[in-house]
């Protein structure tokens, strides 16, 4: 999986106008934990930031602080203002290369569906799908060849087999599926009108 290098400068522990003077400055507030670290308080630039919260993209973050401390960790969680749309807040988690990792990873589909080709409609449901791996094994997509997939049929979270990787997501999430369009069901209604006739 692709790394992601982020500035970082250490911040305390602070109140709600603490908080909102540091985003008044173009800042977002972070925090780092797990692995046995203590909570590592720190902010980010909101353009910094935009490098992972603006792309379908999963990375690896590699966090340099002004501290001269660097952490390797993913993104855990994203909280953000609900009408301007800009990042609040970062929870990151630390995470080593010999610990198994999760992380939702982007779908890409490819290849054009027997279902699509015989008038059906193609539907991604799923962007991202949860996995867990170690670093060395983490892909950057979920890579999904969807040609065979014929109408009315599906291709859920359990399908996807890849070695060292586990799939987090539910086994019964659906990923893609093709659906029968309005026309199709109006034409096989026709047909079975014309046979009883």
């Amino acid at each position: 999986m692709k790394h992601f290098e982020l500035s970082g400068k250490v911040r305390q522990v602070g109140n709600k106008a603490t908080i909102k003077a540091i985003r008044r400055q173009g800042l977002v507030p972070c925090n780092l934990y797990g692995q046995g670290l203590e909570n590592v308080l720190f902010t980010v630039s909101d353009k910094d930031l935009q490098g992972i919260t603006n792309t379908p993209s999963s990375y690896i973050i590699d966090i340099k602080l002004d501290n001269g401390q660097t952490y390797t960790a993913v993104v855990h969680e994203l909280q953000f203002h609900p009408v301007k749309d800009n990042c609040l807040h970062v929870d990151f988690l630390a995470v080593s290369e010999d610990k198994p990792i999760a992380i939702k990873v982007p779908v890409v589909v490819s290849g054009h569906p027997v279902g699509v080709q015989k008038g059906g409609k193609f539907v991604l449901v799923s962007r991202f799908i949860k996995i867990c791996a170690l670093m060395k094994d983490l892909p950057d997509t979920l890579d999904i060849d969807v040609t065979p997939l014929d109408i009315e049929k599906r291709i859920v979270a359990g399908d996807i087999k890849l070695e060292g990787v586990s799939v987090v997501s539910p086994k019964d999430t659906i990923i893609c599926t093709v659906k029968a369009t309005r026309n199709m069901t109006a034409q096989a209604a026709d047909e079975s009108a014309e046979g009883a006739e």
